[in-house]
C-alpha cells in the first residue's frame, strides 16, 4: 500500500517539485495539496493522508501552530518540515510540536526523498550538523540562543522586526491587531532585557543574521556600532 503524502507549501512550483520527486518513487503518492494553513486544514480533514510535508511559512497561521493542529486532526500522521528557516532554531521546536523531521529547503533537491523515507520508516530526520551538535554536549557551551526564553509566537514577531518591518507591517503579515503585536514586543523586550525601540530593532536584526549568537556577542556588537 502506497504512503499517501499531503503537500502544504505556498508556491505551486515548490509543491510541483516535491510531487515530481514523489511520483518517481515506489510506495508513495501525492494525495492532496494546499497553499495556506486554512486550505491545509480543509484538505487534511477530507484526505486520508499518512505523511505531510509542511513549510513553516504559511499564510494564515504560525507554522509551529499548524503542525500542532494538523497532528490533532490526524494523530498518526508523520510530518516532515521542509523550511527556509534556520534549523538550529526551528528544528527542535518543530519536533516538539509533533514533526518527525526537519529539512532545510536549500538541501531539499538532494535530501528530500531520503528525509521523507526516514520519516516514513518511523525515524527522526535531522541534518548531519544537527545530529553531531546534539551528540556533542560541549558544542553548546554557553552559547544559548536569544530566543531560548521566547514563545513560538514571540519568535515569529521578533523575526519580522529583524527583517526591518514596521509594527503595522508585522500586524498585517501575521493577521494580528496592532495592540497584540505591541504586547508581544513588550514581552520580548522584558524577557531579553532590552531597552528602547532602537535597541530592540538592533538586537532583532542581529538575531536574524545569526540565531545562535549569544547575548554577550550581541551586546558587544551593539556597543561597537554605537
Amino acid at each position: 500500500m502506497a504512503h499517501r503524502v499531503l503537500l502544504v507549501d505556498d508556491p505551486p512550483i515548490i509543491r510541483e517539485g516535491y510531487a515530481s520527486l514523489i511520483r518517481a518513487e515506489r510506495g508513495m503518492e501525492v494525495c492532496g495539496e494546499a497553499s495556506s494553513a486554512e486550505e491545509g486544514f480543509e484538505v487534511a480533514a477530507q484526505t486520508d493522508f499518512s505523511v505531510a510535508v509542511v513549510d513553516l511559512t504559511l499564510p494564515g497561521v504560525n507554522g509551529i501552530e499548524f503542525i500542532k493542529r494538523l497532528r490533532s486532526l490526524n494523530p498518526d500522521a508523520l510530518i516532515l518540515v521542509v523550511s527556509g528557516h534556520e534549523e538550529t532554531l526551528y528544528a527542535e521546536r518543530s519536533l516538539r510540536a509533533g514533526a518527525r523531521g526537519y529539512l532545510m529547503k536549500r538541501e531539499a533537491m538532494h535530501e528530500f526523498i531520503p528525509a521523507l523515507r526516514t520519516v516514513i520508516a518511523g525515524e527522526t530526520y535531522l541534518s548531519r550538523a544537527l545530529r553531531d551538535r546534539a551528540a556533542d554536549p560541549t558544542s553548546h557551551g554557553e552559547r544559548v540562543p536569544l530566543s531560548a526564553r521566547l514563545t513560538d509566537r514571540e519568535i515569529e514577531v521578533f523575526e519580522h522586526f529583524g527583517h526591518g518591518r514596521s509594527t503595522r507591517e508585522v500586524s498585517e503579515a501575521m493577521g494580528l491587531s496592532l495592540k497584540t503585536i505591541e504586547s508581544h514586543r513588550a514581552n520580548i523586550r522584558q524577557k531579553l532585557g532590552l531597552g528602547g525601540s532602537a535597541e530592540f530593532v538592533r538586537r532583532a536584526v542581529l538575531w536574524v543574521e545569526d540565531p545562535m549568537r549569544d547575548e554577550s556577542d550581541a551586546e558587544r556588537e551593539q556597543r561597537h556600532s554605537e
